[in-house]
């Protein structure tokens, strides 16, 4: 990491979607599918799945500060899942797919949480977005890893990742990676 590289560790239902709409972005340099705010060392996808480790599916960005803000990262982080779903996004359910914010350091504990009670204005529901410090990432399996660009016609794929992949080009045309 650089001097303007920091990491950032998001959860709104299942990584590989997440993961997806991340790495559509300009200053972001690595995106890791895996595993945090949970209890058990060394988790396994099955045993997350099955919701026995308290751990939720995240994503750790890695992202450098001079191109991209963490306040834009929340904005995108936001706008591709539905913060007031409880333990749950779209066909995902359980604690794993919760919606969570891991922050790394006091600045990011703050901007994230001065975002959240804006956004909790803006809905009609409550915003459940769990806010944490991150103690431990976990990658996932290396079958998780950029499984959207594997699998770009897997029918999960193309019915919950594609979506939101779409909104960020959409939506966020001004902070896009080249072509």
């Amino acid at each position: 990491m650089t001097e303007s590289t920091r990491n950032a560790t998001f959860g709104g239902g299942c990584f590989w979607c997440t993961e997806a709409a991340m790495k559509e972005l300009e200053g972001v340099e690595s995106v890791t599918s895996g595993y945090a705010g949970g209890q058990t060392e060394d988790p396994t996808y099955e045993a997350v799945c099955r919701g026995e480790t308290g751990h939720a599916e995240v994503v750790q960005v890695e992202y450098d500060t001079e191109i991209i803000s963490y306040d834009e990262l929340l904005e995108v982080f936001f706008a591709t899942h539905d913060p007031t779903q409880l333990n749950r996004q779209g066909p995902d359910v359980g604690t794993q797919y919760r919606s969570i914010v891991l922050f790394h350091s006091d600045d990011q504990q703050e901007t994230a949480r001065a975002y959240i009670e804006a956004l909790d204005e803006e809905y009609t529901d409550d915003v459940v977005t769990e806010l944490e410090p991150l103690e431990t990432f976990y990658a996932a399996e290396e079958y998780h890893q950029d499984y959207f660009e594997k699998n770009p016609t897997d029918a999960y794929c193309q019915m919950h990742a594609q979506p939101k992949i779409e909104k960020v080009r959409e939506r966020f045309q001004s902070k896009l990676k080249e072509a």
